[in-house]
């Protein structure tokens, strides 16, 4: 397994730690596509997909993927017992009634307000703002998975985005392969510091201040 792909699965076995049984659960593209992975079957948890699926499962095995079955960034996806299909109107009508529990999102820039950029670089081809507008305002919690720094070595957790905003104070948690980031009113809170990292470390990486919890972990 590549170091890379090991990182992805490590950030989403952990964000799978947030889910309890029987959520209704919307899981963006990139990174959170993989917790569904770390979902015990017998959990009953419905992830929901804006394209018009409710109950999508773990990703198929090789070989058995089913060509009209997809998660809403195209990628092969199962069902559980229980799943249903409608329209996207029906799909993005429970989003803003409010009824997704959570909602798992990758992202570009987060800031210590809780401020999300996650759809475009300026300057760049992109399809879309898609669903994730609606998801970061309508879901009763969201989540971000992403990396810690960008590729050039910046960090993705700053006092204040730069990029186009997809919605403001709404992130409730940030997860990344160096730690467990809570928004608070109070500021950025430094919940959990993954393996091999230290606390020094996490606070070098991260441009917005951060308050070390109490009952820090790691």
């Amino acid at each position: 397994m590549g170091m890379a792909r090991e990182l992805r699965q490590r950030i989403a076995r952990r964000a799978a730690q947030e889910i309890t049984r029987g959520m209704v659960v919307n899981l963006g593209i990139g990174i959170p596509t993989l917790v569904a992975d770390f979902i015990p079957a017998d959990w009953r948890v419905m992830f929901h997909a804006e394209h018009g699926v409710l109950g999508t499962g773990p990703s198929p095995l090789k070989g058995e993927e089913d060509e009209h079955l997809c998660n809403a960034g195209g990628l092969p996806v199962t069902v559980v017992p229980g799943a249903s299909y409608f329209d996207s109107t029906m799909a993005f009508g429970i989003i803003r009634k409010g009824l997704l529990d959570v909602t798992i999102l990758g992202a570009l820039e987060v800031s210590e307000k809780g401020d999300l950029a996650n759809w475009i670089v300026p300057g760049k081809l992109v399809p879309g703002m898609g669903g994730a507008m609606d998801l970061a305002q309508g879901a009763k919690r969201v989540i971000v998975l992403m990396s810690h720094v960008n590729k050039k070595g910046k960090s993705k957790i700053v006092k204040t985005c730069t990029l186009p905003l997809t919605a403001r104070n709404c992130v409730d948690l940030i997860i990344t392969e160096m730690a467990v980031i809570e928004v608070t009113v109070d500021g950025l809170v430094l919940q959990e510091v993954m393996e091999p990292y230290s606390v020094d470390e996490v606070v070098r990486c991260t441009e917005a201040p951060l308050i070390i919890s109490g009952k820090l972990k790691g």
